[in-house]
């Protein structure tokens, strides 16, 4: 990996993770959502970097696009009253900070016993993104249409229930 290489994944990587501990800390639901929204993109960065351009363009079409902006519709419209105080006080810091230190202490013992973490398998000439997409958009269209439509249902569904139906007497 290059010097630049370097420097823009920490870059991303800081944006990611400091966006995410927006999303935990923010005390408006609405910025949490925007924040989640920078989370996505960041980690779609960091698959660019990886050479996994297929999969960054997925994250950011279906999280930071779709999942996204449908968390931020259904926030709106779900909300009543004032949005500052949607979330006033979060009272489990000290067990989220346990969980959170057992669980790096036990990736970071994981990665240094490990002793072949660093050697990667020589890389195949099948394969890849473009196989991946083309069974996507080939054999598995209808799987994919099917799932599309299903969200767009759903969140229609968010928009009804959010709106309230007014009964016809």
């Amino acid at each position: 990996m290059s010097t630049m290489a370097t420097i823009v994944f920490f870059i991303f990587a800081i944006i990611a993770v400091a966006s995410a501990w927006g999303v935990v800390t923010s005390k408006n639901i609405v910025h949490s959502a925007l924040f989640l929204a920078l989370s996505f993109t960041g980690v779609a960065v960091l698959y660019i970097l990886l050479n996994a351009e297929f999969i960054a363009a997925a994250q950011i079409l279906v999280y930071t696009g779709a999942i996204s902006i449908m968390v931020i519709f259904a926030v709106m419209l779900t909300v009543r009253g004032d949005v500052q105080e949607s979330n006033t006080e979060t009272n489990k810091w000290l067990w989220g900070t346990g969980v959170a230190g057992i669980l790096f202490v036990l990736i970071a013992l994981v990665i240094l016993t490990n002793e072949n973490w660093r050697v990667l398998p020589m890389p195949t000439d099948t394969g890849g993104t473009v196989e991946l997409a083309n069974l996507l958009l080939q054999w598995y269209m209808v799987p994919f249409e099917a799932a599309a439509l299903l969200l767009t249902i759903a969140l229609i569904g968010a928009v009804i229930l959010a709106k309230g139906v007014k009964e016809s007497k």
